[in-house]
């Protein structure tokens, strides 16, 4: 081949390789006009995150009527002083608040699972109502519940599980062991997906009574507003509609309502072009973006509050503010995430409206 055949076979590589670079770097923008409520975030410094529980992921936390922080990890040996044996499934009861908290492993045969990345359930969203903490894990094809009557000793599973899409559901947290709730229901969020892997377009809705969480008759999905504004709930999941929509960019979400302002506040990871490993897949451990959300209910409207690309440490495959950790007039609040896999805790201060 002549030379000058090769530079030009070179250059129209090169030239596709660049183009799709480019096309993969172009900026994601928020997809919701700003919060009219919560004007910023202003985040303390980097170095001064409180890291715990190395090695663990996930994350999802409730305040329970004993009024300790229950939470799950996966991938991981707890807080220290670990326990021997990785899971993808344990369970930890956290007391006091930052920075003066402690971590402490619970050991729960009959909830404990085993096997790495999406070979082992994980836990994606807890719950306390009346005394009974409720546990969402994911990689069940594609979820399944779970409760406790102990405090997390023990754990009963559902026979049965959710099949079409709800790949990894979270639940609404209120405040200490569901008090403040809005309604007699408890509501559940996911990704518009069967897996955990994968970004989806939206965000679906699901809400059931408190007494019947167990039974999924009982579940109703969030189907859109109404002429007067109102939801529509539907008995069929098949007629689920969005409850929040960016598109390629709906991934694993926390919710949780801030009393002191009115708000519910959604807080997402936020993949990019550089959020992978080496083998192409999500990864946003280490690098990517994050996303806050506000809305005066639970089906919206939604406004941002907070939205950057890149934030200036990894975001973790997880991430809510727990209504515990949250001041009196709610502008205080502090988000646990699972950045570079650790239990990590960062204390976040919100400038409103009214100031």
């Amino acid at each position: 081949m002549k030379p000058s055949t090769i530079l030009r076979a070179t250059f129209f590589i090169l030239s596709g390789f660049v183009a799709a670079f480019a096309q993969d770097r172009q900026p994601v923008s928020a997809p919701y006009p700003p919060s009219p409520v919560i004007q910023r975030v202003e985040w303390v410094a980097k170095e001064t995150i409180i890291r715990r529980a190395k090695g663990g992921d996930n994350w999802p936390l409730t305040w329970a009527d004993d009024d300790a922080l229950y939470t799950a990890y996966g991938d991981g040996n707890g807080f220290e002083p670990f326990i021997a044996e990785k899971l993808s499934l344990g369970f930890a009861r956290i007391t006091g608040t930052p920075p003066n908290f402690t971590g402490v492993n619970l050991r729960a045969p009959s909830g404990e699972t085993r096997g790495q990345g999406a070979a082992g359930k994980k836990a994606s969203g807890m719950l306390m109502v009346d005394g009974v903490l409720y546990l969402w894990t994911r990689n069940a094809a594609n979820s399944q519940l779970a409760w406790s009557h102990d405090h997390g000793a023990t754990w009963m599973w559902a026979g049965w599980r959710f099949t079409a899409s709800f790949g990894c559901p979270t639940f609404l947290n209120f405040g200490k062991n569901y008090a403040g709730a809005r309604d007699e229901f408890v509501y559940v969020y996911s990704p518009d997906s069967n897996s955990a892997y994968e970004t989806a377009d939206r965000l679906v809705l699901a809400r059931v009574p408190k007494t019947r969480l167990r039974e999924r008759a009982a579940y109703r999905f969030f189907a859109g507003l109404d002429g007067s504004g109102q939801p529509r709930w539907a008995r069929e999941i098949a007629q689920r509609g969005a409850v929040f929509t960016h598109r390629g960019h709906c991934y694993r979400t926390g919710v949780t309502y801030n009393a002191a302002l009115r708000r519910y506040l959604l807080v997402q990871p936020l993949a990019n072009a550089v959020s992978r490993d080496g083998a192409g897949k999500l990864d946003v451990r280490f690098s990517g973006g994050l996303a806050i959300y506000d809305a005066p209910e639970p089906w919206g409207p939604w406004t941002t509050v907070f939205f950057t690309e890149q934030w200036d440490v990894g975001p973790g495959d997880s991430a809510s503010f727990p209504t515990k950790w949250m001041s009196a007039d709610g502008e205080t609040l502090h988000l646990v995430f699972s950045g570079d896999d650790y239990f990590s805790v960062r204390r976040a201060t919100l400038t409103t409206a009214a100031k």
